[in-house]
């Protein structure tokens, strides 16, 4: 396609969105037809950059199409392989004790004391914690949710 016939699509384009924000504008407000004025320039901005062209030509070679894909897999693979090493970082940090097994601990004494003693409030937020969190805390435990 050329240059010429590029521009004229991406003119006419934005001259419609034009005028439909300014319908917009009139109905809805100035922040409205002003959003709708911004999109409409895209088409005309992507024209004189030179960014249709490249769209244009992207979609009828097959070439670029292949890049596109490889593109796609690198980025696949980037976050399969984040998954990996998360899940592996996961398995040995939680075995690693530290200072997440002592929450881990504290949690369980938490959990063990609510089922057999039936308190209202109890565990770390009872001692001067905040004391939303301790009401957060115990509807969740009631609700069998921990």
């Amino acid at each position: 396609m050329s240059d010429t016939a590029i521009f004229a699509i991406s003119l006419a384009v934005t001259l419609v969105g034009l005028v439909v924000s300014w319908g917009v504008y009139r109905r809805r407000g100035a922040g409205t037809g002003l959003r709708g004025a911004a999109l409409s320039l895209v088409p005309l901005a992507a024209a004189m950059t030179g960014v249709t062209a490249f769209f244009v030509d992207l979609t009828f070679d097959p070439g670029r199409w292949a890049g596109v894909a490889v593109a796609g897999l690198a980025v696949l693979l980037y976050v399969v392989s984040g998954a990996m090493i998360s899940r592996r970082a996961g398995a040995s940090g939680g075995a690693s004790g530290g200072a997440a097994g002592g929450k881990a601990a504290g949690g369980g004494r938490q959990k063990s004391a609510g089922r057999s003693g039936g308190q209202a409030v109890e565990g770390p937020a009872a001692g001067g914690g905040d004391p939303e969190m301790a009401e957060i805390e115990r509807i969740l435990r009631d609700r069998g949710i921990s």
